[in-house]
């Protein structure tokens, strides 16, 4: 709660200046494969070396990859290369949950626009503002029940580990 709270006080006493580095998913080390990710940094109490921009867009995308393979396949193992705390307790649970009655979903990933909110001075934590489209398809077996595409925005923390950024919260906000 104490990081939350720093983070406002910087931004609404101004503290933050900003001053912005723009990192696409193109520009790092990653698989075709993955999501394309747009990252935009802007200066805060620490700043973001290059290194660290690029491995948060490639970890970023590579957890929403991972995440959308557990859910196609019901496999909550999937998701303990890049998920972790909250996100990896929630996630796990919509497996099972959706295991249990027979589905599974089929993610379109069109793409993300992630923006840094606040990096803390010790560099442990990130917090990010994510807004993506994509498309979701729900099946029973190999029958389509439901499909739509979505516009959504998410509320990010990522936390590093040894060799890479993990996503800790990833939480759904009302557009604004």
């Amino acid at each position: 709660m104490k990081l939350f709270a720093s983070a406002a006080f910087l931004l609404c006493f101004g503290l933050w200046a900003p001053k912005t580095a723009v990192v696409t998913s193109s520009s790092a080390p990653a698989s075709s494969s993955l999501p394309k990710v747009d990252f935009t940094v802007s200066r805060g109490p620490r700043d973001m070396e290059d290194l660290t921009r690029q491995k948060v867009v490639h970890d970023y995308a590579a957890a929403w990859q991972t995440l959308a393979a557990g859910l196609e396949q019901n496999r909550a193992d999937l998701l303990n290369g890049y998920f972790t705390g909250v996100a990896k307790k929630e996630f796990t649970e919509t497996v099972a949950e959706q295991g249990a009655s027979g589905i599974h979903r089929h993610y379109i990933d069109h793409g993300h626009t992630l923006e840094a909110v606040f990096y803390s001075p010790d560099g442990g934590v990130i917090q990010l503002q994510d807004s993506t489209e994509y498309e979701v398809q729900i099946f029973d077996g190999s029958r389509l029940l439901h499909g739509e595409k979505v516009s959504a925005r998410f509320l990010v923390l990522m936390t590093p580990t040894a060799d890479r950024w993990m996503v800790r919260l990833l939480q759904s906000v009302p557009a604004s």
